[in-house]
């Protein structure tokens, strides 16, 4: 049998990755802005939505890292991402035939279990596929999924008002289980070893790291603070007089930088820069943005300031990637991402959701400039993340 010429798989491996990511985020898209709207249609009262989303996070707070883990021990990452997937994909459909929260609770904490771990899996394929950056670098499959999940968000809106809000899991579930089946056919990572030992003591094992440590608190710092606007954004703009359809493109302008980031500056900037930088420009680019928004409604400063996002979500996100990659043992990587993925993107998020929450009712606008606190508070943390 014909051997394949060397690096052939990993060109081959970017139309794989691309179709992988935009079912993936094209599923999330579809499925994140309509779920807590169905769950309200099938009977369930605000308080138990609150309930169930919020067993829902908690469950994959827990799930992640183990996933990972089990991924790097037995070198099986593109069979758990598979599996994961088409769990996700089963469980989004199985909620279609549920009424109330007990017919409900156990597919939504199913499509909490299939949910929990493919963004580190599927980043850790990809970063081992790309590494070197000979085939592809991550930016750019990672700002095809963003892209796919705005196209997914603007298609759940259509279908939905067409075929009602069942299309929307009809969708999302077929996106899932078409990105589980892409995920069978990715390149392998042969080259790394496994690591002998319980999940806990990868963790520890990384959690020692000091680079590491650094890395996920900056990202908690400075993502964390998006929050707020995450969450309030749209009510400071409406509440200001802003339209809807004007407060649409303000969202906008900052999904299109994030995507053109990925895609094209951020990759090439980095590589020039260095990823400390990167995390550097990114926490500055956030307290700006965040201080804006405390001290302005002005639609021209809002549209320039939501530009920002590119820098401070996308830029901080593919240098934090670039500084676990070579800090963290290869056959520790998906354990390490998980973990990013679970403490710096995910715990930080919902604390930082909950603070929002009261800082907004008390402070209004101005709450905003305690998420520019947030993400200067990030910058002395810096020069511990360069190479020594």
């Amino acid at each position: 049998m014909q051997k394949r010429a060397p690096g052939a798989e990993r060109r081959g491996g970017l139309p794989r990755f691309l179709v992988l990511y935009a079912a993936l985020y094209g599923a999330y898209g579809v499925l994140s802005p309509i779920l807590p709207g169905f769950l309200a249609a099938r009977g369930l009262t605000p308080a138990e939505i609150g309930l169930l989303l919020a067993a829902a996070g908690a469950l994959r707070l827990g799930i992640g890292p183990l996933a990972g883990a089990f991924a790097d021990r037995h070198r099986a990452g593109r069979s758990i991402l598979a599996a994961s997937l088409a769990l996700a994909g089963l469980s989004t459909l199985a909620h279609l035939p549920g009424v109330g929260l007990a017919q409900l609770i156990a597919p939504a904490l199913l499509y909490a279990v299939g949910t929990a771990a493919p963004a580190p899996l599927a980043d850790a394929l990809a970063l081992a596929a790309a590494r070197g950056g000979a085939a592809f670098q991550y930016g750019w499959i990672r700002g095809a999924g963003s892209a796919a999940f705005i196209a997914g968000t603007a298609a759940a809106g259509w279908s939905i008002g067409i075929f009602g809000l069942a299309a929307a899991l009809v969708a999302s579930g077929g996106l899932f289980l078409a990105a589980g089946a892409s995920a069978l056919a990715l390149p392998a990572d042969r080259a790394r070893t496994t690591r002998a030992g319980a999940p806990w003591h990868g963790f520890a094992a990384l959690i020692a790291l000091p680079r590491f440590r650094r890395t996920v608190l900056v990202a908690a710092l400075v993502i964390g603070a998006h929050a707020m606007h995450d969450g309030f954004a749209m009510i400071l703009w409406r509440s200001a007089g802003i339209a809807p359809a004007t407060a649409g493109l303000l969202w906008s302008v900052s999904v299109a930088a994030e995507v053109l980031v990925f895609l094209l500056v951020g990759p090439p900037l980095l590589a020039r820069i260095g990823p400390a930088a990167g995390v550097a420009a990114a926490a500055c680019a956030g307290a700006v943005r965040w201080a804006v928004l405390g001290s302005t409604t002005a639609i021209s400063w809002l549209a320039a300031v939501e530009a920002l996002h590119g820098v401070s979500f996308a830029l901080l996100h593919l240098a934090c990637l670039g500084l676990i990659e070579a800090t963290t043992p290869a056959d520790l990587r998906t354990t390490a991402l998980a973990l990013y993925g679970t403490l710096g993107l995910g715990l930080s998020g919902v604390a930082a959701t909950l603070a929002s929450g009261a800082l907004y009712g008390s402070f209004g606008a101005s709450a905003f400039w305690a998420m520019a606190a947030l993400s200067l508070a990030a910058l002395p943390l810096v020069p511990g993340l360069r190479d020594r």
